[in-house]
């Protein structure tokens, strides 16, 4: 890997954009002040994907039924599969470092080599907090570049998961397109439960969807005695029941969003996982519908009409966000 160079595009967006500050720390332990703007629209965005796992391109806005607490809305906005995303990298920087230098970072290339050229990326790394280090570019080599820039930590002293995840949900908020955080973490969160849960109710009425990829992979496996030190070179930190709790966190994170999880056990199914990340970014459709005024969080349903050669719809997967927070006061 080449050695970064805190390149002029980063370094402005830094300056620029406001989510990107020295407060970022203070942010994750102070609620900010909530920002009030006037919603007129909710976006939604749709992956249509057969049982084989292959995407389904080419869908008009006619193909796709909304239900807004299970009453049919009308798809006021529409956007092909090609529109740009907006892509943040939400990565753990605690001991996961060490699968990180055995080359697992190295196939998140295989992810920015596999986005359209207009997709925007943007890089952050958490433990206590999160912290940017590259803002928004469609520059995927100065993305590549932030990758030298993450500064791991050891121990797990503190790995704020939930508190971090919602930090950058607040610095999403005025992002308008499509937005993904695809977050590298072992799932391990020190966060207090209450924000915890917290998050995940925030996760199901946002609009933003996360992809999640485990780093925990090699930490289960058999550790390997270093001869010179002799000790485990990739001893096992944490007791099964902690890896299946961590492996539950991130599959209710994504799937609370209409995202996914996945758990790569070495390098290629890092890349592959990368790779399926990217095309699904590539492959969502935007839609948008009016938002009701009535204040309260509404359930969002998703159908697609399939042609009858699809087996009159069985067997098309549907993934999207699962609500919306309705404003409260009076139509435009």
């Amino acid at each position: 890997m080449t050695k970064f160079h805190f390149g002029g595009a980063c370094l402005i967006g830094v300056l620029l954009l406001p989510f990107f500050t020295a407060n970022a720390q203070k942010t994750s332990v102070q609620q900010p002040e909530p920002i009030r703007v006037s919603v007129t629209r909710v976006n939604v965005g749709v992956i249509v994907s057969t049982a084989g796992g292959n995407f389904v391109d080419g869908l008009r806005r006619q193909d796709f039924h909304v239900f807004d607490n299970g009453v049919e809305t009308t798809v006021t906005d529409f956007a092909p599969v090609d529109d740009p995303a907006n892509v943040l990298l939400l990565i753990e920087a605690g001991p996961a470092v060490y699968l990180l230098e055995g080359g697992h970072l190295n196939a998140a290339y295989t992810l920015l080599e596999g986005l359209s050229t207009d997709d925007q990326v943007a890089v952050v790394r958490y433990d206590e907090a999160p912290k940017a280090i590259c803002a928004f570019t469609a520059d995927k080599k100065l993305a590549a570049d932030a990758f030298e820039r993450l500064n791991f930590n050891l121990g797990f002293g503190a790995l704020n998961l939930s508190a971090s995840l919602a930090t950058v949900l607040d610095w999403l908020a005025r992002t308008q397109g499509k937005k993904t955080i695809v977050l590298l973490s072992t799932g391990v969160d020190t966060s207090a439960p209450a924000v915890t849960e917290n998050l995940l109710q925030k996760l199901r009425v946002a609009d933003t969807r996360i992809l999640a990829v485990s780093l925990a992979g090699e930490m289960r496996a058999p550790a390997v005695v270093d001869k010179k030190k002799k000790a485990p070179s990739n001893a096992a930190v944490l007791s099964a029941q902690q890896f299946a709790e961590a492996d539950e966190t991130l599959r209710q994170l994504a799937g609370a969003t209409g995202g996914r999880a996945f758990f790569p056990a070495n390098a290629g199914e890092f890349a592959a996982a990368y790779r399926q990340i990217a095309l699904m970014v590539r492959h969502e459709y935007s839609l948008a519908i009016a938002p009701q005024l009535d204040g309260s969080r509404h359930r969002i349903e998703v159908r697609v009409a399939q042609p009858t050669t699809a087996g009159n719809g069985a067997g098309w997967r549907v993934d999207y966000r699962q609500g919306y927070l309705a404003p409260m006061g009076q139509g435009p």
